[in-house]
């Protein structure tokens, strides 16, 4: 079935037909386009929302980022922003599949369409000029036969006249001789014309205008069928775009099933815990005899040697009632405003940062070593005086790092000595049984006053070098209750000098035994091959277990 044949009388309606295929071309070209500008509204709309609540600072500084319930958040906006992605690229898709090379496609189809019906009109053109000039051949042979035979009837009136002469009626006859072969010739060219249009006529209805109809049918078929495949575009810019998008659905789920809530309350605690002993009964002070009171170990408003204390704003007493307002701490280079818990976290991050540092500076030293002498073998590489300013500028970085790593590690055994101490003092005021891996076991015997010199003076300002003397453990089990074999081995990272009792000292690179791990308090029990065990800090050692 084809237009040239069942269609052959159809002309207008052809053309009112294709003109309405290529309006909804256009039309689908325009709904993709505003489809495509909602998608990529959408997509804006997601990432601003994403953006404004991820977090404004760096997770390394931000705290909140270390819970599960933060991480998880961030992971949602993150996977929210991946969606809003793929959102955009399905606009990507439909305005460059669909809208662009549909609409080129479009303007296309109006040239060729143009040109089919430019083409079938000058055919009709051509076919109703060939009618009108048989009309006229017609309407000439019809004339002709008139005048032929009114003046074929003259000259026979003539000739039966009598009263007419012999020239008049030659004359006549003469006259409708010419008539006569003027209708003859008219006769020929209408026959002639109208066998010509009537061949015209058949070309133009059994071959032209059947062909021109067959192109406009094909080149229907083929929008239709373009049309159709746009049509699937759409849904196939969605297909796409699946499989990433239930991915991103799925990491979702995988960051809600990560929330933990145990784990986001240790957290807090490693990083809020202050690592203060708790403080004491407060005494009855008996201000009715002021000259008889005895002084009070655990009393707030008397040191144990019975001087007066002095309640000065410089004293903060934060430390002692965590639940009273904190007053603003001076930020120090030794993080000694921090808890000692705090502080030594702090301390120890410090201590890795340089590390880090340091090995970086010591392996680009050795890096620039290697070149000095690759220089100094082959110098068309290099002059090798060019690199002694770098050579000498490492040298300078390590030094300089060299005693800040040694200052760190000063400061950390006084953070970690604070800890223990601190620790001791809350076990023995609260008659807790000795516990090792926590802390090393307490001195029944101590007085409270050195708890609470010890509390006073970690509460105002770091101690000083002689500090390092104060016990840690205020006694030592010199058998550690029992013998017990070792669960692993370690190596001493750094040189450490256990001046306070419980402790044990070490040299850089030496060999120990385990005996027990940390248990959180950052100190770890060793022995040393020539004999002697104790409490080292847990950050100067590489441990290998059993």
């Amino acid at each position: 079935m084809d237009w040239g044949t069942e269609l052959w009388d159809q002309f207008e309606v052809l053309e009112r037909h294709t003109q309405w295929g290529l309006d909804l071309l256009d039309r689908y070209v325009k709904f993709v386009k505003e489809r495509t500008e909602v998608e990529q509204a959408y997509a804006k709309q997601l990432r601003s929302l994403v953006k404004k609540y991820l977090p404004k600072r760096p997770a390394k500084d931000d705290p909140e980022s270390k819970f599960s319930q933060q991480q998880c958040f961030v992971q949602l906006l993150q996977e929210v922003n991946d969606f809003a992605g793929q959102r955009e690229l399905v606009a990507e898709n439909l305005s460059v599949r669909v809208c662009l090379e549909l609409a080129k496609y479009s303007q296309e189809m109006k040239q060729e369409r143009k040109m089919h019906f430019q083409e079938g009109r000058r055919a009709q053109q051509q076919l109703e000029n060939g009618f009108k000039q048989l009309e006229n051949s017609k309407r000439k042979f019809e004339r002709d036969c008139r005048e032929a035979e009114k003046a074929a009837q003259t000259a026979e009136r003539l000739d039966q006249d009598i009263n007419a002469t012999k020239a008049d009626v030659e004359k006549a006859k003469q006259q409708a001789h010419l008539r006569s072969h003027m209708a003859e010739e008219s006769k020929n060219e209408y026959a002639a014309q109208l066998q010509r249009f009537n061949r015209d006529q058949a070309h133009f209805y059994f071959s032209q205008m059947p062909q021109i109809f067959d192109k406009l049918q094909d080149m229907d078929e083929r929008r239709t069928a373009r049309l159709g495949a746009g049509y699937g575009l759409l849904s196939e810019a969605e297909l796409q775009v699946v499989p990433i998008i239930a991915k991103c659905l799925e990491g979702m789920k995988v960051a809600a099933d990560s929330v933990d809530a145990k784990n986001d309350s240790q957290t807090l605690i490693e990083l809020h815990k202050s690592g203060f002993a708790r403080p004491g009964d407060v005494e009855f002070e008996d201000f009715s005899q002021p000259m008889n009171r005895a002084p009070s170990d655990s009393s707030l408003g008397t040191p144990s040697d019975g001087r007066p204390e002095l309640r000065g704003a410089g004293r903060s007493r934060a430390k002692r009632w965590p639940f009273s307002k904190k007053n603003k701490a001076v930020v120090t280079e030794d993080f000694s405003h921090l808890p000692p818990e705090q502080q030594r976290k702090r301390l120890q991050q410090q201590l890795e940062e340089r590390s880090r540092e340091l090995q970086k500076e010591v392996d680009q030293r050795e890096a620039l070593k290697k070149m000095k002498d690759v220089y100094e073998k082959t110098p068309q590489m290099g002059d090798p005086a060019s690199l002694e300013p770098q050579i000498t500028e490492t040298l300078r970085n390590i030094e300089r790092l060299k005693l800040e790593v040694q200052k760190y590690e000063a400061w950390l055994a006084e953070a970690e000595s604070r800890v223990l101490s601190n620790r001791g003092d809350s076990l023995n005021r609260h008659s807790r049984p000795p516990d090792p891996p926590a802390s090393a076991p307490p001195d029944s015997s101590s007085s409270n006053s050195g708890s609470q010199e010890n509390k006073e003076s970690s509460s105002e300002e770091p101690p000083s070098e002689e500090g390092q003397d104060t016990p840690i453990y205020t006694e030592f089990d010199e058998d550690f209750e029992e013998p017990t074999s070792p669960i692993g081995q370690c190596v001493a990272i750094y040189h450490f000098e256990g001046s306070s009792e419980g402790t044990i000292s070490m040299a850089e690179g030496e060999d120990l035994s385990l005996m027990e791990e940390d248990k959180g308090d950052g100190w770890t029990r060793v022995r040393r091959k020539q004999g002697g065990e104790g409490y080292v800090p847990t950050s100067y050692l590489r441990v290998t277990l059993n």
